[in-house]
């Protein structure tokens, strides 16, 4: 029986809340994988990680993260290695999913339509994590903005950062007609305060939209990929 890990970072201030959504994330991607076993767990949550991999051989890991730096690329093989997870296999993280350009123009262009906004007169903003020490996670998001182009209208697609420049703030001001999409897994801080703020402090008058990790779509993404890494896996 296939088996797959759906792991996040999670909310070290209050574990237990991202802990449910990671589950019930994996609850909804379970059902559309019959005959699957899917399991949830943050890296935050005390134990949750060891737990999930108990009488599981070896699973599939799916990082529900928004770029391959330290987290998917140090921390989560060092946490599945000392959890005894020898033959668990790690895939590629949310964040460069090649199914997910699609799902964010779909979902930034009927936002668009909503709000009746023209987007071959719009920019679209996406608010994203950043980092101080590292610019794979500002990469990633370049990477998606680019990857978006050819896919939507918009007349121009930019990137703010939480931690690093150009920061959200700055990014945001003197946008009109824009739309923000926050370009991360979980609705945790970030997304629940800073980017609130920073757009407030822009005077940002545009939609802003939920997290993209958030989406109806993304169980639906991630059981795609888990099909392809078995169908890989047997090739």
């Amino acid at each position: 029986m296939p088996s797959a890990i759906l792991v996040a970072h999670g909310a070290p201030a209050d574990p237990p809340s991202q802990e449910r959504v990671l589950q019930a994330l994996a609850a909804a991607v379970g059902g559309l994988l019959p005959g699957w076993v899917v399991r949830g767990a943050t890296l935050a949550a005390d134990g949750a990680l060891e737990s999930a991999l108990a009488g599981l051989d070896a699973p599939f890991v799916y990082p529900f993260f928004m770029a391959e730096g330290w987290f998917t690329g140090t921390h989560l093989p060092r946490r599945l290695a000392q959890a005894g997870a020898t033959g668990a296999r790690q895939l590629p993280p949310l964040g460069v999913d090649p199914d997910l350009p699609a799902l964010i123009a779909q979902v930034t262009m009927a936002a668009a339509g909503r709000a009746g906004i023209a987007p071959e007169t719009a920019t679209l903003l996406l608010a994203a994590h950043g980092s101080k020490v590292s610019r794979v996670s500002a990469d990633s998001t370049w990477a998606m903005a680019a990857a978006l182009r050819p896919l939507t209208r918009f007349a121009r697609i930019t990137a703010g950062f939480v931690e690093e420049t150009p920061f959200l703030a700055q990014a945001a001001t003197g946008l009109s007609p824009a739309i923000c999409l926050p370009f991360f897994a979980l609705h945790a801080g970030h997304v629940a305060d800073d980017v609130p703020q920073a757009l407030a402090e822009a005077g940002f008058t545009g939609p802003l939209l939920a997290e993209i990790g958030s989406d109806p779509a993304i169980p639906g993404l991630i059981a795609a990929a888990l099909r392809r890494a078995v169908e890989s896996n047997a090739a």
